[in-house]
């Protein structure tokens, strides 16, 4: 049997905004509301469901791998946005971009405080 993930739950205060966030960026679209959610879908067909909490949120890490153009495109929406960025997930390294594994990768938050990633190369998978 195949395994694969078909969607999470990504906690938001605001779904619409933090949805519409998260594509916007991606350069994808928000999907029609299911049930309580609003749903992102990206490439590979895995929904982020966004769900509106007044709770706190725990802030989760969501990591999205690009080819290099769509990492061009999605890094200018960021600096266009004015977002702060990091070359690691920990934000010691604000306005840099990392070079892990011969590709490029970036972090930035959402509005609710969740660590978003894009990169080029998956994680030990070679090069420089």
């Amino acid at each position: 049997m195949a395994v694969e993930l078909n969607h999470t739950i990504v906690a938001a205060h605001d779904k619409e905004r933090s949805a519409r966030f998260l594509a916007e960026l991606l350069g994808l679209e928000v999907a029609p509301p299911f049930g309580p959610f609003t749903p992102v879908q990206v490439a590979n067909g895995v929904t982020l469901d966004y769900m509106e909490t007044t709770e706190p949120i725990l802030p989760q890490h969501y990591a999205f791998l690009v080819s290099e153009d769509d990492f061009d495109a999605i890094f200018a929406r960021v600096r266009t946005a004015g977002l702060t960025y990091w070359a690691d997930p920990h934000h010691r390294h604000p306005g840099e971009i990392n070079h892990n594994d011969g590709g490029r990768g970036a972090y930035f938050d959402d509005p609710d405080g969740h660590n978003l990633e894009i990169l080029t190369r998956p994680y030990g998978s070679g090069g420089d």
